[in-house]
């Protein structure tokens, strides 16, 4: 079911957005060659305390996943580019890492996500690092009062493939209100005028994520990583926005 926020409602929710997005300034700043994903998940952890915020993922079991997640924060790495399961695995001189991070304040779920590379770049991951933060902007820009979800997922493709990259639909942005998931379902590849209406009062999170040369993905052992087919590295960006009569809310803007 599709549910509009009211302007206050909206102005509630704002706290969510400012806590996700401080975990990920936290988690984005700590990482660094010699950190253990674990270490990561566990300082997201204690922010989740210290704030008295509720995790969105720990418990989280849907369909897809083998089991519930237990985990508080998806690190992925590399050829990973969604859902990754943080483990024992201790971050390398070049890595690709993409963080999303979901959690709930006084029962309103914020949902973000953020790629960078650790140590030294390659020109490759930043060309495909800034062009799903490039996609991100523009599908934000086309999330106005008039337009449809196919013009906020054409927006995103546009961009993806100016640059030569394939799209996968499996995945994408949702509506996000009291829980993490919910509708619409917003994929990053779509016809400009189809699809819901957008309103005002309409909360989302959009999503794209990118595969360097691929738009398959597979599961990894671990029943919840989600990887390219072909090794290729990932990149993922996200934001939940209010759209309004006017410019939509970004309420997990970052510093």
């Amino acid at each position: 079911m599709i549910e509009l926020r009211t302007p206050a409602e909206i102005e509630e929710m704002r706290p969510a957005g400012r806590f996700v997005a401080s975990v990920l300034e936290a988690t984005s700043a700590a990482a660094a060659v010699g950190v253990n994903l674990l270490e990561l998940d566990a300082l997201a952890h204690e922010m989740i305390r210290k704030a008295g915020a509720e995790s969105c993922y720990i418990d989280y079991h849907p369909s897809f996943g083998a089991s519930p997640f237990g985990k508080v924060i998806c690190t992925s790495v590399n050829d990973a580019v969604l859902h990754g399961l943080p483990h024992d695995y201790t971050l390398r001189d070049g890595d690709l890492l993409s963080l999303d991070f979901a959690a709930s304040v006084n029962g309103w779920v914020a949902d973000s996500a953020i790629s960078l590379v650790v140590g030294t770049p390659r020109e490759e991951d930043l060309r495909l690092i800034d062009t799903t933060r490039r996609a991100l902007d523009a599908g934000i820009a086309a999330a106005r009062t008039g337009n449809r979800i196919g013009d906020i997922s054409r927006a995103i493709a546009d961009v993806a493939k100016a640059e030569g990259y394939s799209i996968n639909t499996d995945f994408g942005g949702h509506g996000v209100g009291r829980t993490m998931h919910g509708d619409p379902h917003i994929p990053n590849n779509g016809r400009p005028g189809r699809g819901l209406p957008l309103k005002p009062g309409l909360v989302i999170a959009i999503e794209p994520w990118f595969l360097e040369t691929t738009d398959r993905i597979f599961t990894d052992p671990d029943g919840w990583t989600l990887r390219s087919a072909d090794g290729s590295r990932g990149s993922h960006s996200e934001h939940t926005i209010a759209i309004t009569d006017g410019d939509p809310i970004v309420l997990t803007q970052r510093s």
